[in-house]
Protein backbone atom coordinates (compact mmCIF):
# COMPACT_ATOMS: atom_id res chain seq x y z
CA UNK A 1 0.00 0.00 0.00
CA UNK A 2 1.16 3.28 -1.04
CA UNK A 3 1.24 5.74 1.91
CA UNK A 4 0.25 9.96 1.09
CA UNK A 5 0.28 11.83 4.09
CA UNK A 6 -0.21 15.95 3.87
CA UNK A 7 -2.78 18.10 4.67
CA UNK A 8 -6.35 19.36 4.31
CA UNK A 9 -5.71 22.96 1.89
CA UNK A 10 -2.96 24.97 1.58
CA UNK A 11 -3.60 28.52 1.40
CA UNK A 12 -2.95 29.13 4.88
CA UNK A 13 -1.56 33.49 6.09
CA UNK A 14 -1.09 31.53 8.97
CA UNK A 15 1.88 29.28 8.24
CA UNK A 16 3.79 32.34 6.39
CA UNK A 17 7.00 31.98 8.16
CA UNK A 18 6.48 28.43 9.84
CA UNK A 19 5.93 26.35 6.69
CA UNK A 20 6.38 28.91 3.83
CA UNK A 21 8.94 31.54 3.62
CA UNK A 22 7.62 34.88 4.75
CA UNK A 23 7.31 36.82 2.25
CA UNK A 24 6.02 33.98 -0.61
CA UNK A 25 3.36 35.09 -2.37
CA UNK A 26 -0.02 33.44 -1.71
CA UNK A 27 -0.19 32.44 -5.95
CA UNK A 28 2.96 30.39 -5.40
CA UNK A 29 2.07 28.41 -2.27
CA UNK A 30 1.05 25.08 -4.17
CA UNK A 31 3.80 25.07 -6.22
CA UNK A 32 6.05 25.48 -2.82
CA UNK A 33 3.92 22.77 -0.93
CA UNK A 34 4.22 20.06 -3.52
CA UNK A 35 8.40 20.32 -3.04
CA UNK A 36 7.65 19.16 0.37
CA UNK A 37 4.28 16.60 0.46
CA UNK A 38 2.78 14.57 -1.88
CA UNK A 39 -0.45 14.77 -1.29
CA UNK A 40 -2.85 17.66 -0.63
CA UNK A 41 -6.88 17.57 0.11
CA UNK A 42 -8.43 20.17 -1.93
CA UNK A 43 -10.59 21.94 1.23
CA UNK A 44 -11.72 24.97 -0.98
CA UNK A 45 -13.86 23.16 -3.39
CA UNK A 46 -16.28 21.97 -0.52
CA UNK A 47 -16.95 26.49 -0.02
CA UNK A 48 -16.96 27.06 -3.84
CA UNK A 49 -15.92 25.16 -6.97
CA UNK A 50 -12.81 26.55 -8.41
CA UNK A 51 -12.71 27.71 -12.19
CA UNK A 52 -11.44 24.57 -14.22
CA UNK A 53 -8.32 27.09 -15.90
CA UNK A 54 -7.32 27.14 -11.76
CA UNK A 55 -7.47 23.34 -11.85
CA UNK A 56 -5.75 23.06 -15.08
CA UNK A 57 -2.85 24.87 -13.07
CA UNK A 58 -3.15 23.16 -9.97
CA UNK A 59 -2.34 20.02 -12.27
CA UNK A 60 0.37 21.82 -14.35
CA UNK A 61 2.63 22.96 -11.27
CA UNK A 62 2.47 19.73 -9.50
CA UNK A 63 4.60 16.83 -10.52
CA UNK A 64 3.59 13.83 -11.74
CA UNK A 65 4.11 11.50 -9.16
CA UNK A 66 1.62 14.38 -6.59
CA UNK A 67 -1.81 13.33 -5.42
CA UNK A 68 -4.87 15.21 -4.69
CA UNK A 69 -7.96 14.63 -2.73
CA UNK A 70 -11.34 16.74 -3.13
CA UNK A 71 -14.55 17.76 -0.92
CA UNK A 72 -17.26 17.44 -2.99
CA UNK A 73 -19.49 21.01 -2.61
CA UNK A 74 -21.45 22.35 0.27
CA UNK A 75 -24.20 22.97 -1.64
CA UNK A 76 -24.76 19.44 -2.61
CA UNK A 77 -23.62 17.56 0.33
CA UNK A 78 -25.28 20.50 3.19
CA UNK A 79 -27.37 22.94 1.01
CA UNK A 80 -29.17 20.37 -0.58
CA UNK A 81 -28.83 17.37 1.42
CA UNK A 82 -27.94 14.85 -1.56
CA UNK A 83 -31.40 15.80 -2.81
CA UNK A 84 -33.26 17.16 -5.81
CA UNK A 85 -31.69 19.21 -7.59
CA UNK A 86 -27.97 18.62 -7.50
CA UNK A 87 -27.23 17.56 -10.80
CA UNK A 88 -25.96 20.88 -12.08
CA UNK A 89 -23.87 21.43 -9.37
CA UNK A 90 -21.97 18.28 -9.62
CA UNK A 91 -21.81 18.38 -13.30
CA UNK A 92 -20.54 21.97 -13.06
CA UNK A 93 -18.15 20.24 -10.24
CA UNK A 94 -16.78 17.32 -12.34
CA UNK A 95 -16.14 19.43 -15.31
CA UNK A 96 -14.13 21.85 -13.08
CA UNK A 97 -11.96 19.18 -12.04
CA UNK A 98 -11.74 17.00 -15.23
CA UNK A 99 -8.02 18.18 -15.52
CA UNK A 100 -7.14 16.79 -12.52
CA UNK A 101 -8.73 13.32 -13.21
CA UNK A 102 -5.16 11.19 -13.32
CA UNK A 103 -4.10 12.73 -9.96
CA UNK A 104 -7.18 12.55 -8.35
CA UNK A 105 -7.38 9.95 -5.67
CA UNK A 106 -10.46 10.56 -4.50
CA UNK A 107 -13.72 12.90 -4.34
CA UNK A 108 -14.32 13.38 -0.92
CA UNK A 109 -18.61 13.69 -0.14
CA UNK A 110 -18.42 14.84 3.48
CA UNK A 111 -22.05 14.65 4.99
CA UNK A 112 -23.37 17.40 7.94
CA UNK A 113 -23.46 15.80 11.50
CA UNK A 114 -27.18 15.97 11.42
CA UNK A 115 -27.66 13.55 8.64
CA UNK A 116 -28.42 10.10 9.63
CA UNK A 117 -28.14 6.81 7.55
CA UNK A 118 -32.27 6.75 7.00
CA UNK A 119 -31.95 10.01 5.39
CA UNK A 120 -28.65 9.73 3.74
CA UNK A 121 -28.19 6.20 2.76
CA UNK A 122 -31.33 6.41 0.00
CA UNK A 123 -30.31 10.01 -1.23
CA UNK A 124 -26.66 8.39 -1.85
CA UNK A 125 -27.75 5.52 -3.64
CA UNK A 126 -29.15 7.85 -6.18
CA UNK A 127 -26.67 10.37 -6.43
CA UNK A 128 -25.26 10.80 -10.08
CA UNK A 129 -21.97 10.49 -9.27
CA UNK A 130 -19.28 10.31 -11.74
CA UNK A 131 -17.88 7.10 -12.56
CA UNK A 132 -14.65 8.32 -13.83
CA UNK A 133 -14.29 9.28 -10.08
CA UNK A 134 -13.34 7.23 -7.08
CA UNK A 135 -15.71 8.46 -4.13
CA UNK A 136 -14.93 8.65 -0.76
CA UNK A 137 -17.96 9.47 1.94
CA UNK A 138 -17.53 10.85 5.77
CA UNK A 139 -20.04 10.39 7.41
CA UNK A 140 -20.79 12.43 11.07
CA UNK A 141 -23.39 10.50 12.46
CA UNK A 142 -22.92 6.98 14.32
CA UNK A 143 -25.74 5.54 12.55
CA UNK A 144 -24.05 5.29 9.35
CA UNK A 145 -21.94 2.98 11.16
CA UNK A 146 -23.62 0.06 10.35
CA UNK A 147 -23.09 -3.54 8.10
CA UNK A 148 -25.32 -2.53 5.23
CA UNK A 149 -24.10 0.58 5.24
CA UNK A 150 -20.69 -1.52 4.65
CA UNK A 151 -22.26 -3.59 2.48
CA UNK A 152 -22.93 -1.02 -0.14
CA UNK A 153 -19.82 1.08 -0.20
CA UNK A 154 -18.16 -1.69 -1.10
CA UNK A 155 -20.61 -3.06 -3.75
CA UNK A 156 -20.09 0.57 -5.37
CA UNK A 157 -16.81 1.17 -4.57
CA UNK A 158 -16.79 3.81 -2.43
CA UNK A 159 -14.36 4.42 0.30
CA UNK A 160 -16.11 5.17 3.85
CA UNK A 161 -13.68 7.61 5.41
CA UNK A 162 -11.97 6.95 8.65
CA UNK A 163 -12.57 10.38 10.69
CA UNK A 164 -10.59 11.91 14.49
CA UNK A 165 -13.18 14.30 15.44
CA UNK A 166 -13.56 15.80 18.55
CA UNK A 167 -17.22 14.13 18.87
CA UNK A 168 -16.89 10.85 16.72
CA UNK A 169 -13.88 8.36 16.12
CA UNK A 170 -15.24 6.54 12.98
CA UNK A 171 -14.07 2.54 13.18
CA UNK A 172 -11.68 1.36 10.72
CA UNK A 173 -13.59 -0.53 8.43
CA UNK A 174 -12.18 -1.25 4.98
CA UNK A 175 -14.49 -1.05 1.91
CA UNK A 176 -12.29 -0.45 -1.03
CA UNK A 177 -8.62 -0.84 -1.83
CA UNK A 178 -8.50 2.93 -0.68
CA UNK A 179 -7.76 3.74 2.74
CA UNK A 180 -8.61 7.53 3.55
CA UNK A 181 -7.95 9.05 7.05
CA UNK A 182 -8.93 12.64 8.20
CA UNK A 183 -7.65 14.18 11.69
CA UNK A 184 -9.76 17.25 12.20
CA UNK A 185 -10.30 18.37 15.67
CA UNK A 186 -12.73 21.22 16.49
CA UNK A 187 -12.82 25.22 15.79
CA UNK A 188 -10.93 25.82 19.08
CA UNK A 189 -8.28 27.16 17.68
CA UNK A 190 -7.95 30.40 15.36
CA UNK A 191 -6.85 30.79 11.85
CA UNK A 192 -3.96 33.58 13.01
CA UNK A 193 -2.63 30.93 15.39
CA UNK A 194 -2.03 27.72 12.71
CA UNK A 195 1.76 27.91 12.49
CA UNK A 196 2.52 25.61 15.50
CA UNK A 197 1.77 22.21 17.27
CA UNK A 198 -0.87 23.26 20.22
CA UNK A 199 -2.57 20.26 21.22
CA UNK A 200 -1.60 16.77 22.09
CA UNK A 201 -3.14 14.15 19.88
CA UNK A 202 -0.06 11.31 20.23
CA UNK A 203 -2.61 8.88 21.78
CA UNK A 204 -5.03 9.50 19.06
CA UNK A 205 -2.51 8.94 16.20
CA UNK A 206 -0.98 5.82 17.58
CA UNK A 207 -4.02 4.58 17.24
CA UNK A 208 -4.49 4.58 13.71
CA UNK A 209 -0.86 4.28 13.04
CA UNK A 210 -1.42 0.86 14.37
CA UNK A 211 -4.43 -0.08 12.27
CA UNK A 212 -2.81 1.30 9.26
CA UNK A 213 0.63 -0.81 10.05
CA UNK A 214 -1.80 -3.92 10.51
CA UNK A 215 -2.87 -3.75 7.18
CA UNK A 216 0.52 -2.50 4.99
CA UNK A 217 0.91 -6.56 4.08
CA UNK A 218 -2.77 -6.06 2.36
CA UNK A 219 -2.01 -6.62 -0.92
CA UNK A 220 -5.76 -6.07 -2.06
CA UNK A 221 -4.85 -2.29 -0.49
CA UNK A 222 -3.13 -0.03 -3.16
CA UNK A 223 -3.39 3.70 -1.66
CA UNK A 224 -3.58 5.47 2.10
CA UNK A 225 -4.22 8.64 2.19
CA UNK A 226 -3.63 10.89 5.30
CA UNK A 227 -4.96 14.69 6.01
CA UNK A 228 -4.30 16.22 8.89
CA UNK A 229 -6.58 19.62 9.39
CA UNK A 230 -4.68 22.48 10.85
CA UNK A 231 -8.18 22.52 13.75
CA UNK A 232 -6.58 19.66 14.74
CA UNK A 233 -3.62 20.01 16.57
CA UNK A 234 -2.71 23.43 15.31
CA UNK A 235 -0.82 23.03 12.17
CA UNK A 236 -1.32 20.86 9.80
CA UNK A 237 2.13 19.53 8.50
CA UNK A 238 3.38 19.11 11.83
CA UNK A 239 0.50 16.90 12.16
CA UNK A 240 1.64 15.14 9.01
CA UNK A 241 5.08 14.86 10.05
CA UNK A 242 4.03 12.90 12.94
CA UNK A 243 2.04 10.77 11.25
CA UNK A 244 4.16 10.48 8.85
CA UNK A 245 7.02 9.39 11.84
CA UNK A 246 4.86 7.05 13.37
CA UNK A 247 4.31 5.25 10.23
CA UNK A 248 8.05 4.72 9.26
CA UNK A 249 7.41 7.26 6.53
CA UNK A 250 10.36 9.71 5.57
CA UNK A 251 10.05 13.34 7.05
CA UNK A 252 8.71 16.03 5.34
CA UNK A 253 11.08 18.88 5.57
CA UNK A 254 10.55 22.59 4.97
CA UNK A 255 12.49 25.79 5.12
CA UNK A 256 11.31 27.86 8.00
CA UNK A 257 13.03 31.33 9.53
CA UNK A 258 13.67 29.12 12.94
CA UNK A 259 14.77 25.63 12.57
CA UNK A 260 15.13 24.98 15.95
CA UNK A 261 11.65 26.38 16.66
CA UNK A 262 10.88 23.33 14.19
CA UNK A 263 12.58 20.41 15.63
CA UNK A 264 11.08 21.95 19.34
CA UNK A 265 7.36 21.95 17.76
CA UNK A 266 8.23 17.97 16.73
CA UNK A 267 9.25 17.02 19.95
CA UNK A 268 6.43 18.86 21.72
CA UNK A 269 5.00 15.43 22.58
CA UNK A 270 6.55 11.89 23.32
CA UNK A 271 4.86 9.34 20.41
CA UNK A 272 7.85 7.23 20.60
Amino acid sequence: MKLYVGTSGWSYTGWSGHFYPSGLEANKYLEYYCKVFDYVEIDASFYRTPHVMTVTKWAKITPDNFQFTAKMPQKVTHEKRLDDGIESSLRFFYEAMTPLKDKLLAVLIQLPPSMTKNEGLKKLKKMPLDSRFRHAIEVRHKSWFDEDVYDYLAENDICLVWSQLAELQAPPVVTTDLIYLRFIGDRSIPDSEFGKLQIDRVKEMQYWAKEFSKLQSNKALKSGVVAANNHYAGFGPGTANIFRKMTGEPEAVWHEIDQKDVARQANLFDFK
